[in-house]
């Protein structure tokens, strides 16, 4: 595919290089990191050498690994978004009084990302901190999301996102999501039934910004055993809506002076 006359190919590469680096791959060797980036050895070097210098990246002459620095690339993010600084006192006024973890997120490709979180008590497997992804399909967040998205990004996405089935009750073929998005878009809000991961329930409402588009989403979670979806809906959907009516009473008083993403 022919890329755009302004496209940087060696700045894809060095980015390829940091994404390399996960939780599962928190030290990598120089062979690791070509083989991970399609990159040549001398090439991986040249880069891991570079964001060695830079303070991105150290090493202790094998294996290499991230550098505290790294976060400042992702908190040039945050502190610039006033999404998470605004919502978080009524993420914890809400878990506060719902006694559930509560999180937002924002929709970044077919992903949401966690901007703000306020936990209970771990009830999935996976640790959820600031900055962990989820397919927007399996999540309830996402779905608020995508149902708010105008109809050619939501053709687009349907016809590319890759849709697994995470749980045996995951909905992952396109016209069936695409029935479910309708729904949670009459009803303004989306529950998710262990879809994502079995024992979990959530609950997601969207944060809108002053054109009424879809800027972030906030859930309450909560292990199946302790509530029903119905039982969900009934005390939770209230003290949730009125959490995200007042984050975005306070983001109509921030959007003047700091960028809403």
């Amino acid at each position: 595919m022919p890329r755009e006359p302004y496209y940087v190919q060696s700045l894809e590469r060095g980015l390829a290089v940091i994404r390399a680096f996960d939780s599962r791959n928190p030290e990598l060797t120089l062979s690791d990191v070509a083989r991970a980036c399609g990159l040549t050895r001398a090439a991986a070097r040249r880069f891991l050498l570079t964001l060695t210098d830079l303070g991105y990246v150290r090493t202790d002459g094998r294996l290499f690994s991230l550098a505290p620095r790294i976060l400042e690339l992702g908190y040039s993010y945050l502190s610039s978004l006033s999404l998470p600084e605004v919502a978080e006192p009524h993420l914890e006024r809400l878990v506060a009084e719902v006694r559930e973890s509560s999180s937002m997120s924002v929709l970044d490709g077919d992903d949401i990302v966690y901007v703000a979180r306020v936990p209970t008590s771990r009830i999935m497997r996976v640790a959820i901190n600031v900055g962990t992804r989820f397919p927007a399909y399996a999540t309830s967040m996402g779905r608020v999301m995508l149902a708010a998205l105008p109809e050619p990004e939501l053709d687009a996405y349907l016809a590319r996102a890759t849709m697994e089935r995470l749980t045996d009750r995951t909905i992952c073929t396109p016209d069936a999501l695409r029935a479910e998005l309708r729904q949670v878009h009459l009803q303004g809000h989306s529950i998710v039934d262990q879809e994502l991961e079995e024992g979990l329930r959530a609950i997601a409402a969207p944060i809108r910004d002053r054109t009424g588009a879809a800027t972030g989403a906030v859930n309450i979670s909560v292990h199946a055993a302790r509530a029903t979806v119905d039982e969900i809906r009934e005390r939770l959907l209230p003290p949730l809506l009125a959490a995200t009516a007042a984050i975005e009473a306070d983001l109509r008083v921030a959007a003047p002076r700091r960028t809403i993403a």
